[in-house]
């Protein structure tokens, strides 16, 4: 018979074992595809990849990132060209039928783009993370800022709700998903809106620590409880 003292050692245990099991299998590039640690990027045209060949898509090249930390990633692209926030949120459930284990948030651009309602912006992002916090899903929540032609009172307004948004939820927030990238010809397409395979590269380079920081820790929370 096991006395009290040793079953807790043994539970203690057996809980790290399966704690560094989860993370060593995100760790492991030679691990089966079909084991690979699911990211669903759910966006807009900056993550479907407007205006760009196969393979220079933000999903894509953030996937070879991952893999280059040595993390055994498969990146879901859930970007849909012309979405809005509403659009988004109109067609989550389809897209989490990809069943994902984490997700980028990238929604936003377009409601800029076309002066809607920040508000509106506002409830269908919350509608979003409230529907992914829901089913357990990590989210890293990739900010956007107003076109500076709309004014300053639209800009506050608007660049706020994703601050907002990362504090009700607790989740990750990178500020700005063209950090680095908007304004800059170089890395842009003709349309001077979406970025190019160099643009998307900027993003990617940007924005991989923090993927890093979720996938790790996605992988960590979804270890099953262990009995004493």
């Amino acid at each position: 018979m096991t006395v009290p003292f040793l079953q807790g050692r043994l539970g203690r245990a057996l809980r790290l074992t399966a704690l560094l099991a989860a993370i060593l299998l995100v760790l492991s590039p030679g691990s089966p595809r079909a084991e690979s640690f699911r990211l669903m990027a759910f966006g807009d045209s900056l993550v479907h990849g407007y205006g760009l060949e196969a393979g220079d898509t933000f999903p894509e090249q953030l996937e070879a990132a991952l893999r280059a930390e040595g993390l055994d990633v498969t990146v879901i692209n859930a970007g849909n060209s012309g979405d809005t926030t509403a659009a988004g949120l109109a067609r989550l459930d389809w897209a989490l039928a990809d069943d994902p284990q984490a997700v980028i948030l990238e929604l936003g651009a377009n409601d800029g783009l076309r002066g809607l309602d920040p508000s509106a912006t506002y409830d269908n992002l919350d509608a979003i993370m409230a529907r992914l916090t829901a089913a357990g899903l990590p989210v890293l929540l990739a900010g956007m800022f107003a076109p500076p032609n709309l004014g300053r009172e639209y800009g506050d307004i608007f660049n706020s709700v994703f601050p907002r948004l990362a504090e009700k939820y607790e989740a990750p927030l990178y500020p700005f998903f063209l950090e680095g990238v908007a304004l800059e010809p170089a890395l842009n397409q003709a349309d001077g809106i979406h970025p190019n395979a160099a643009g998307v590269a900027e993003i990617v380079k940007r924005i991989t620590p923090q993927v890093v920081e979720l996938v790790k820790a996605a992988a960590a929370a979804q270890v099953p409880p262990q009995t004493n």
